[in-house]
C-alpha cells in the first residue's frame, strides 16, 4: 500500500520518489502467505503420518500454484487501483472544468482543516486555484484519500510477489530435502519459518514505525498460529482414518 505524504501536494511525485512502502507491503503479503501455506501443508501431512516423498510432492506443488496464483492476484488488484485511480481523476477533471465554484470550496475546506484562515486561507487558495496540476493531485489525495498507481507497479507487484513467495514456500521445504526423517524435518521447518516470521515483522518496524521486537513477535504468532491450523487438521486426520 502506497502511503499519501502531506508535505507533497503532488501525489503523483511523491510516490514515485518514495516506493518502499508499496514494495514492502508486496513482499511481506508474499513471504508471508508462501511461507505460512507451505507450513500448513507440510505440519498436517506429517501430523496425518503421510511420507517424506508425499510431503515434498504436495509442498512443492503447493508453492508453485501459490505463486502463480499470488502474482496474478497480485498483478489485478494493483490494477484494479490503478484504473480506479485514474477513472476518480477524470471525473475531478470534469469537476474541476464544469464545477469551479464547488472544486474552490472543497479546496477551502482542506485548508480550513489544515488551520489557515482568513487573508492567508484565500490567497493560498487563489494560488492553489491557479495551478491545475497541483489543484488535482491535492484533490486526490486530501479529498478522495486515494494514491496514484504508476502504469508499471502492476508488474513490479506481481514480481514482487511472486518472488517473495518463492523464498517464503521453500524455507520450510529445506530441512525435507536435507533429511528423511520427517519429525526431525517438521520440527527443523517450524523453526526456519518461525526465524523468517519474526525477521518479517523485524525488517518491517524498522523501515516503518513501531517496536522492532513487538512487531516481530506479532508477525511470528500470526504466521505460526496458522501453519498450526493445518497441524491440527492432520491429527484430526489421522485419529479418525
Amino acid at each position: 500500500m502506497t502511503r499519501i505524504r502531506p508535505a507533497s501536494v503532488d501525489a503523483a511525485t511523491a510516490a514515485e520518489a518514495h516506493p518502499t512502502p508499496g514494495l514492502l507491503s508486496d513482499f511481506i503479503l508474499g513471504s508471508q502467505d508462501g511461507l505460512v501455506n507451505v507450513l500448513g501443508i507440510l505440519l498436517g501431512l506429517a501430523s496425518a503420518g503421510e511420507g517424506r516423498t508425499v510431503i515434498l510432492i504436495a509442498t512443492i506443488a503447493a508453492l508453485a500454484a501459490e505463486t502463480i496464483s499470488m502474482a496474478a492476484v497480485a498483478y489485478t488488484s494493483t490494477r484494479a487501483r490503478r484504473q480506479f485511480y485514474l477513472a476518480e481523476e477524470r471525473r475531478e477533471r470534469w469537476e474541476m472544468d464544469h464545477l469551479p465554484d464547488a472544486e474552490r470550496q472543497e479546496v477551502r475546506e482542506i485548508l480550513d482543516r489544515w488551520e489557515f484562515q482568513g487573508e492567508e486561507r484565500e490567497k493560498l487558495l487563489d494560488q492553489i486555484v491557479a495551478k491545475p496540476k497541483a489543484m488535482l493531485d491535492l484533490m486526490m489525495a486530501f479529498e478522495l484519500h486515494i494514491a496514484p498507481v504508476a502504469e508499471d507497479q502492476p508488474r513490479k507487484s506481481a514480481l514482487v510477489v511472486g518472488l517473495a513467495t518463492v523464498v517464503g514456500s521453500v524455507l520450510p521445504i529445506l530441512p525435507f530435502l536435507i533429511t528423511a526423517n520427517v519429525l526431525t524435518a517438521a520440527i527443523a521447518a517450524v523453526v526456519l519459518a518461525a526465524g523468517m516470521l519474526f525477521a518479517i515483522g523485524w525488517y518491517e518496524a524498522r523501515t516503518t514505525v513501531g517496536s522492532l521486537w513487538r512487531a516481530g513477535l506479532r508477525m511470528l504468532v500470526i504466521g505460526l498460529a496458522a501453519g498450526f491450523a493445518g497441524f491440527l487438521v492432520g491429527v484430526l486426520i489421522n485419529a479418525v482414518r
